[in-house]
């Protein structure tokens, strides 16, 4: 099957204006090709680190509809993202959807990229999830904790790491008082309190689901916090999974114990303080290291992705692996399933 072209035109003033302003986040006028037809749309460059890659990742808004263009230079396979927001799906948490492309600029292959859905308004209007407001974790900060971990010092707000996508200052001012009541309120007020105000059985999911595929990165930072509109409790999303399942956000071999079974934000602490909450958090991760983490499953659906790109991947001049590389990625992170389970399910028994 053919991987689908998607077609992005800039002008040359435009261009260099993105250059310019390369960590903004200032976006700048091009056009999306669709069918022949040219239509308007915002443009910028997304990332971190990655941003001073010679082949850089984008945000296109079009039609008022974000989307990612990822460059995923760091990951030989220019699997992972896709692959962890796939398994997070098999076990319950909603995550973006990805599909591989072509990305061509001014008529120009820009080589493969990972096309991934923004978590956005769209993003609940797809799934039917009345919404009340929505956080970006953009950086360590977003710990849960009093306490940065980049200065040591305390913050000067309890919002620091977060930017607010949906809602107000009432919406923002919930989020730091639940992060100040995490601190404050004794034992046995603060377990009813987390039980009305946190979907205990997505975070779990997503706890289990970060520790298991090895995202060291996305504890602190690298997810969305939402509140539901009918519900009050905040539930949470993964973002950004790039350095997973073997390797780290930089393409770096990581072995098979990257993180603890218990994550490392404050949140997860206070919450594994609780008997009850650790039975739940052990039960799922059995659960899930039955019937969703296993060679059996997951190897299909890695076969099959990297069918689906290897042609692509091969002849890519703008990726930074050599294609022995590529070759032998399915089989590492085939190992990796086998090694991580080994780790946790010894791990698990200090639950």
């Amino acid at each position: 099957m053919e991987l689908p072209v998607r077609h992005l035109v800039i002008s040359e003033r435009q261009r260099r204006l993105l250059n310019k302003n390369l960590w903004t986040d200032q976006f700048v006028d091009a056009y999306y090709v669709s069918g022949g037809v040219r239509e308007p749309v915002k443009v910028r460059y997304r990332g971190g680190h990655t941003r001073e890659y010679k082949k850089k990742s984008y945000e296109i808004v079009r039609k008022g509809k974000t989307v990612h263009f990822n460059a995923e230079y760091d990951d030989p396979s220019m699997m992972r993202n896709a692959l962890s927001f796939r398994f997070f799906e098999m076990i319950g948490v909603p995550s973006p959807k990805t599909r591989h492309c072509i990305l061509k600029i001014n008529g120009k292959s820009a080589g493969l990229y990972l096309e991934i859905e923004a978590v956005d308004r769209y993003f609940f209007g797809r799934r039917n999830i009345p919404v009340q407001s929505l956080v970006y974790a953009t950086n360590d900060d977003a710990n849960f904790g009093l306490i940065s971990p980049e200065t040591r010092k305390r913050k000067a707000s309890l919002f620091d790491g977060y930017k607010l996508m949906i809602g107000g200052s009432r919406d923002r001012l919930a989020l730091t008082q639940f992060i100040s009541r995490l601190h404050t309120m004794k034992p046995a007020d603060l377990y009813p309190y987390l039980m009305r105000r946190l979907d205990l059985d997505n975070y779990l999911r997503w706890l289990a689901g970060a520790v298991l595929t090895g995202n060291y990165d996305g504890f602190n930072q690298n997810y969305a916090l939402y509140r539901h509109k009918r519900r009050n409790k905040y539930l949470i999303i993964p973002w950004d999974y790039e350095g997973t399942w073997g390797r780290d956000s930089y393409g770096r071999l990581s072995g098979g114990d990257p993180v603890p079974v218990t994550g490392y934000n404050l949140l997860t602490k206070k919450l594994l303080y609780y008997p009850s909450v650790r039975k739940k958090y052990k039960a799922i991760l059995q659960a899930i290291l039955n019937q969703a983490f296993t060679v059996k499953r997951l190897e299909p659906v890695i076969r099959q992705m990297y069918s689906g790109i290897a042609p692509a991947l091969r002849t890519d001049r703008t990726r930074r692996w050599p294609s022995s590389v590529y070759s032998r990625e399915p089989r590492l992170m085939l190992n990796y399933i086998q090694g991580r389970r080994r780790v946790l399910l010894k791990e698990m028994e200090k639950l």
